[in-house]
């Protein structure tokens, strides 16, 4: 089934966009779209960026009128040689819809350090803004490549595939994470890049401020009066940020031994959540404004200490032959961060993420404070919980004691669910990509990590990498399909959270 409505066309669904873009007063955007993804022949570009481009294309976001899509890479295709090898990723297409988008991309061949691939890259480019007669010409260039290569591709696009100033538009580059190692590297790389580039023109991103639910945190806490007086250190215990896989790094473990679970997951993709559950209410909504609050929150985080680190590292992890015998690396930690201020103080937060678990999922719980004066004795059921699923079956629900059904006055846990896949069955949650590179398109910075946010966002968590590094905090091995190293659940009981036994929440289904 098409990602669109039912029985509609892509172009009355463009004509429906255009009309709800009138009614928000959402920034108008004129002139022929030129997006250019670089490393086209790559794994995430076929997996997550043309996905997320067709997806735009399906619901009527770009326009086959307006819109030129080219692939670079050094691997030698052809145009439909690219195209049929993104075909089977785009699911749910009819083909008729597929033809016209396929239609739209253009392949160039080229290196990423050299200026000829990158001439006949603007050239391609150029010939389609002067055949589309457009006034205004807009270049969006995502770089779904290594870090290792944003320095020279950058210079390159800079040199040679910049917007002409003849025209009005734009030049926009997305690029992705990670954004250095350590704070010295991502303050080189940034260094470099802002050399070439202003701060907005780059779009740094990560995909998981593109998810429905973390999306809501701010809707949730700022524009419900129940939660304002509650999101403070009077009421709240403690909080949890959760990442769980349940695999290893299936191949991939050379590539994940240089970086570790902190780095692929906890130092970004917790960390931003982290900021929007943990910041102050912004001004406004615009992006700098959010911005400008996510970076005060990330300065208020004292120096982690050591002792409240768990690393782990699951039994046959360097069974992977291009993963070193004697390597340290974490494939789980639970590190708790705390906020020096006055919302905060004394409230732990534990960012959790570990591969190869019992489990898959990504939440954000809250855990409230005991109910002082305990008349029903039903402490040990356990504490009022928010809880916010991102992944998989998206989720909101509230633990709460209510009374169990029937003569006696006994109590139990249930929760109070907004579940999503039943509250909006018919509705298209959208994938974080597509949300992302839309934003792009528009201008809009807001979900995207600002130059001094990734600043501080490293200078939390390198002094804690460098000791990883340096073999001074040792990874304890874990069994695959467990809950992790049982010294993170020691760590998190010793910070104050308290498990609830014999409750689980079921999603709830159709049937």
């Amino acid at each position: 089934m098409s990602g669109g409505s039912a029985g509609s066309s892509p172009s009355s669904r463009r004509a429906s966009f255009n009309s709800l873009s009138r009614d928000l007063d959402l920034p108008s955007e004129q002139g022929c779209l030129s997006i250019v993804v670089l490393g086209a022949s790559g794994d995430l570009a076929k997996k997550k960026t043309f996905p997320a481009l067709y997806h735009l294309f399906d619901q009527g976001f770009i326009q086959s009128g307006e819109v030129h899509i080219f692939g670079y890479a050094r691997s030698n295709l052809s145009d439909d040689g690219l195209r049929e090898r993104i075909r089977g990723y785009l699911k749910g297409a009819t083909e008729e819809d597929l033809s016209e988008f396929l239609q739209l991309i253009k392949y160039v061949s080229g290196s990423y350090d050299n200026g000829e691939g990158f001439e006949k890259l603007n050239k391609a480019i150029s010939e389609y803004e002067a055949s589309s007669k457009s006034e205004s010409y807009r270049r969006l260039f995502y770089l779904a490549l290594p870090p290792s290569v944003y320095p020279s591709v950058c210079k390159m696009i800079r040199t040679y595939c910049m917007n002409p100033s003849s025209h009005p538009g734009w030049t926009r580059v997305i690029v992705e994470k990670p954004f250095g190692k350590d704070l010295d590297s991502a303050e080189e790389l940034s260094a470099q890049l802002g050399e070439l580039f202003e701060e907005h023109q780059l779009y740094r991103i990560d995909h998981y401020l593109g998810k429905e639910l973390v999306q809501n945190l701010l809707v949730l806490r700022f524009a419900n009066r129940l939660f304002l007086p509650l999101w403070n250190r009077d009421n709240i215990d403690n909080i949890q940020i959760v990442f769980r896989e349940d695999f290893g790094t299936e191949g991939r473990g050379g590539y994940f031994d240089q970086y570790g679970i902190i780095r692929d997951i906890i130092q970004n993709h917790l960390l931003q959540v982290f900021c929007l559950v943990a910041m102050e209410k912004p001004v406004s909504l615009k992006p700098e404004h959010i911005r400008d609050e996510k970076v005060k929150v990330l300065q208020s985080v004292n120096p982690i200490n050591p002792e409240e680190v768990v690393l782990g590292q699951y039994d046959g992890y360097k069974d992977d032959p291009t993963v070193p015998d004697d390597s340290n690396t974490p494939t789980f930690a639970s590190v708790v961060l705390r906020v020096h201020n006055e919302r905060w103080e004394g409230v732990p937060f534990i960012l959790k993420a570990g591969k190869a678990l019992n489990s898959r999922k990504a939440e954000v719980r809250v855990q409230f404070k005991d109910v002082p004066g305990d008349i029903f004795k039903c402490k040990k059921q356990g504490r009022n919980e928010f809880v916010i699923r991102l992944q998989p079956s998206e989720a909101m629900y509230m633990k709460l004691t209510v009374k169990k059904p029937g003569l006696e006055m006994a109590t139990e846990q249930s929760e109070l669910d907004l579940s999503y896949g039943m509250r909006y069955q018919n509705v298209k949650i959208p994938e974080a990509y597509e949300r992302l590179i839309l934003d792009t398109i528009r201008g809009d910075q807001q979900h995207f990590v600002r130059r001094d946010e990734l600043k501080a966002a490293w200078q939390i968590f390198t002094p804690l990498l460098h000791d990883i590094d340096d073999g001074k905090l040792k990874a304890v091995p874990y069994q695959p399909g467990s809950r992790g190293p049982k010294e993170a659940d020691e760590l998190s009981t010793r910070v104050g959270y308290v498990q609830t036994h014999g409750y689980i929440w079921i999603p709830p289904t159709l049937a």
